[in-house]
């Protein structure tokens, strides 16, 4: 029988999301690449366990997430079921809709149809009455916003989501999301974008208008597919993400001048007491505007070492400066 830590919320610095009364663990854990059938169980529970003894109250799912698709939300809601009943009401836990979940013209994309089937089919896999964010995965270019944002603000209605985001809108579509569903009486919340070191895009407009909404964000991908960490620093290791040709990490990324780039930024990160991964969380944390990051982990061990990146959170001008000249020459 689990039993949390009574000393879990000691370390973890939490953070308001946006203008609402919802609070983030600095870290939240992903669950995209790490549960699924082909994943010991017993290692996944570890994780899972480990990670709220350690502050991190926040579990981030997707509909298609596994492999195979719905994989991490079944695994999730076994854990849920053996160890985090007594819980619930401590963790935040999200889903989205989005992307290809089944066959057919309802199985992907942002029709009422499909976001309100998938949350349903969500819930049943996780043996909840409710997700507390529930977001639009990515815009659809077919669909009314009005019909997306219109599921969204339904799912809150019926008492199936308490809050929703969007993943993967733009600065204007984000705009007008917020509009419409503030026009309805459900506020967008957060924003999940993919942004890392390696990765700035949303500082192009995003992160301004998120500011000015007052609208959370969550980033995902901030080590950059496993680039930000130690692995590749010696070449492409033969049980690596790059190495298996994976569709978020081509082993043909890994050119010599962009490793020399990830040695200069290990340095910088020795030189601060933090492994490379450490530096890239706490770098996308930076200044607070940032709600939070999300991380995955294949291990205990691999997790304490991400969530070690909050005990510095601080750069120096100088720090960021020379950081900024590395990922510039890398982009070049």
């Amino acid at each position: 029988m689990y039993t949390a830590h009574t000393d879990r919320y000691a370390d973890m610095p939490y953070r308001r999301t946006g203008r609402s009364g919802l609070k983030l663990p600095a870290l939240s854990l992903g669950l995209w690449h790490n549960f699924g059938p082909d994943r010991p169980v017993d290692t996944q529970r570890a994780i899972l366990r480990r990670a709220f003894d350690l502050g991190v109250t926040h579990f981030d799912l997707a509909n298609n997430y596994g492999p195979p698709p719905g994989a991490a939300e079944s695994a999730l809601g076994e854990a849920l079921k053996a160890d985090f009943t007594p819980y619930r009401d401590e963790l935040v836990i999200s889903s989205k809709a989005g992307y290809l979940m089944w066959p057919g013209p309802y199985g992907e994309w942002g029709s009422r149809k499909y976001l309100l089937s998938s949350l349903d089919q969500s819930l049943g896999r996780m043996g909840l009455d409710y997700v507390d964010i529930f977001y639009s995965h990515r815009p659809d270019p077919e669909t009314p916003l009005e019909e997306t944002m219109g599921a969204l603000h339904t799912a809150v209605q019926q008492g199936k989501a308490l809050y929703v985001g969007v993943s993967n809108y733009s600065p204007e579509q984000t705009r007008e999301a917020a509009r419409i569903l503030g026009e309805l009486g459900t506020p967008l919340l957060i924003h999940q974008p993919r942004y890392s070191m390696l990765d700035r895009r949303p500082e192009d407009g995003l992160l301004d208008t998120l500011d000015e909404l007052e609208i959370g964000s969550i980033a995902y991908s901030p080590l950059e597919q496993g680039l930000l960490t130690g692995r590749y620093l010696d070449g492409i290791p033969e049980d690596s993400r790059a190495a298996s040709d994976s569709p978020f990490l081509s082993a043909d990324k890994l050119t010599e001048e962009l490793v020399a780039d990830l040695r200069t930024l290990n340095d910088l990160a020795k030189s601060r007491g933090q492994s490379l991964a450490q530096l890239a969380l706490a770098w996308v944390l930076r200044g607070g505007r940032v709600t939070s990051a999300l991380i995955g982990a294949s291990s205990p061990q691999q997790l304490e070492d991400s969530l070690a990146a909050t005990a510095n959170l601080e750069f120096s001008q100088d720090e960021l400066d020379r950081i900024d000249a590395v990922v510039q020459r890398s982009a070049a």
